[in-house]
């Protein structure tokens, strides 16, 4: 067309645009963009070079493309808009499909109902099921209609808001606009009436979708495990999940991981380690959180060279640990009178970007409230001989645990005193009043 001098409008390049986009060629789709010479783009070129970008994941494009349309005075349509609700939705900026939406509403366009799912899901993700709710009752009010994976969303996110009443609330509202909820919605109730403590109205639930030929799945069954289990009551949880691998579902690290805590928990670590070995055997992933629910299990236990050789395993199989599986140890190295070992792992994490900040705090906040004041007092004086922390921040860090501890009287007595931070002269040698007089008579 070119070389017979045909004239090239912005609808041919516009259709040449939309094939390379729709072929995945985006690149070359932004080369025809830019070779429209003498002809302007339109608000369809922009449409097709939105899409191509979010369809890529090239979303901050799709962005430039949309500022560089109201630049040159061209009015986002209702499908430029989805576009790019879908394109915030995708990388998890459920703020911004928000506002995407909020200008769509100002502009007086039709919203997709569509994009109205995804915004109420993103505000559910968020955990703002309130606000999610109140731009559904909007759709409802303009004549649409909401969908079995929006009222899901919504369920879901009131269970692990802990508002159960909302939550069954929506889920009688959906039944009663005639939608008949599916696997993931029941387990949606199954999960929240759990998460309540409302265990027995979760098992009937359950029998219900067993009998109705729903497909009950490893998330029922890890919700079952998990209400039971942290409800103390092991042995149901144990057989929820023997049933579950009866039905032949395999379980999966989260559905392993919750039955181990509720072991470690109980004081049943023996079942726990099995369970622990088993997940290795059957090649399931075991996380830096399997690992610390099992040290913190073998501490308090007092197998402490066990979970500390666990401890060795996890680094070597080179697992990073997070802040809370050194609170784990550390606890248990704390307790034992172990101080020097647990300040030699937290100086080994250094190396690795693992610094818990509050790590002498959480110590001696454990110590105080297991009322083992000497050991506190010991660990305090040891924090401030090796230059850690100042001796101000731990004087007052030890007068805070006192105080949660419920030992007022010291509290107040190291108030009033000058531990700490205070010297006592023994002829010509200035020394600091050690933390550990705060017990003597």
């Amino acid at each position: 067309m070119k070389e017979r001098r045909v004239e090239l409008n912005v609808v041919h390049y516009n259709c040449l645009m939309d094939c390379l986009v729709s072929s995945g060629l985006v690149d070359s789709a932004h080369k025809v963009f830019d070779a429209m010479s003498g002809v302007k783009p339109d608000v369809f070129s922009y449409n097709i070079m939105i899409k191509g970008y979010y369809k890529v994941g090239r979303v901050r494009d799709a962005v430039v493309k949309f500022e560089e349309m109201e630049e040159l005075g061209l009015v986002p349509d209702k499908v430029t808009y989805m576009t790019l609700i879908q394109c915030y939705y995708a990388e998890e900026n459920f703020h911004r499909c928000l506002v995407m939406y909020r200008e769509m509403e100002e502009k007086g366009l039709e919203v997709p109902s569509h994009a109205i799912s995804l915004v109420v899901n993103g505000l559910c993700k968020d955990g703002k099921p309130f606000e999610g709710m109140a731009i559904l009752e909007k759709m409802v009010e303009r004549g649409g209609k909401a969908n079995v994976a929006v009222y899901t969303a919504l369920m879901d996110s009131f269970a692990k808001g802990g508002n159960e009443e909302q939550a069954m609330a929506v889920f009688d509202r959906m039944r009663s606009e005639g939608f008949e909820p599916d696997e993931v919605a029941y387990g949606a109730v199954v999960n929240c009436l759990c998460k309540a403590g409302k265990l027995e109205r979760a098992k009937e639930w359950f029998e219900y979708c067993k009998e109705k030929g729903v497909g009950v799945n490893v998330v029922f069954y890890t919700s079952l495990i998990d209400g039971f289990g942290k409800a103390g009551m092991v042995d149901e949880a144990e057989k929820f999940f023997d049933e579950m691998v009866d039905e032949g579902l395999v379980p999966d690290t989260y559905c392993y991981n919750v039955l181990i805590d509720a072991f470690g928990k109980a004081g049943k670590v023996d079942k726990a380690w099995k369970m622990f070995k088993r997940m290795e055997k059957e090649g399931c992933d075991q996380t830096v959180y399997t690992y610390t629910i099992m040290i913190d299990g073998l501490f308090k236990k007092h197998k402490n060279e066990e979970a500390l050789k666990l401890w060795d395993e996890m680094i070597d199989k080179g697992i990073t640990p997070t802040p809370a599986s050194f609170r784990a140890l550390s606890t248990g190295l704390c307790l034992s009178g172990k101080f020097d070992r647990a300040y030699k792992i937290l100086d080994e994490l250094a190396p690795m970007g693992v610094i818990p900040e509050t790590a002498h705090e959480d110590m001696l906040h454990v110590l105080c409230k297991a009322k083992r004041y000497a050991h506190a007092c010991k660990l305090a004086d040891s924090i401030v001989d090796k230059g850690r922390e100042i001796p101000g921040k731990v004087r007052t860090i030890m007068i805070n645990a006192l105080r949660k501890a419920g030992s007022a009287d010291l509290a107040i007595k190291m108030v009033h005193s000058r531990i700490g931070i205070g010297y006592d002269r023994f002829g010509s040698i200035k020394r600091r009043v050690k933390f550990q007089t705060l017990l003597d008579t």
